[in-house]
């Protein structure tokens, strides 16, 4: 039921000529800055687009302030439909991801375009220092680390790209999540 009705939303938005929604499968858990569209069926008043607060909040008509961040979009579905249900029989609640603007990283160093970028599909470390313009001439090609904040710490993440180019430790080469920032020395 859920894949149909991802389907039919993402068909709705492409032949409405609506802005790109990005396909988000279920598991894609919300971040600060992601724009959503919510809308209730038959309740023309309780449409609206919101964006993630930094704080991972957003807020609602009639269902007030809600936590969004590392939840799925059908948990938000489903925490808005109960708090409408207060108000609303039955409401049938949609909420789409229109941009993932949360969903990012950062790469600092020695590459040829540093920057922060959105993550509109899952990367590897790889795949992004290719976004970031590969390495500059000068960097140190195993030296590179990831930072992960996990809660109120952080951790490094070696990734060793010249052995990977080798087709060796590829181990390293590890799948990133928003908020990850690459350091290439």
């Amino acid at each position: 039921m859920k894949s149909l009705l991802n389907v039919l939303v993402l068909l709705f938005s492409f032949t409405a000529g609506t802005m790109a929604s990005y396909a988000v499968d279920g598991d894609y858990t919300l971040n600060a800055g992601d724009r959503l569209s919510i809308s209730v069926w038959n309740e023309d008043a309780l449409k609206k687009e919101v964006v993630i607060l930094p704080d991972g909040t957003i807020s609602f008509p009639l269902a007030g302030q809600l936590m969004a961040k590392d939840k799925t979009v059908f948990q938000v579905e489903n925490e808005i439909r109960e708090k409408l249900s207060n108000y609303i029989s039955d409401p049938v609640v949609t909420v789409t991801v229109d941009v993932v603007g949360g969903n990012t990283i950062h790469i600092l160093g020695k590459v040829t375009t540093p920057g922060s970028f959105s993550m509109s599909q899952p990367l590897d470390a790889m795949q992004a220092l290719s976004l970031a313009g590969g390495l500059a001439q000068f960097a140190k090609e195993n030296d590179i680390i990831v930072l992960r904040r996990e809660g109120t710490k952080q951790r490094t993440i070696p990734v060793y790209y010249a052995r990977i180019k080798q087709g060796n430790a590829l181990e390293s080469n590890i799948m990133l999540e928003s908020g990850d920032i690459i350091i290439v020395p």
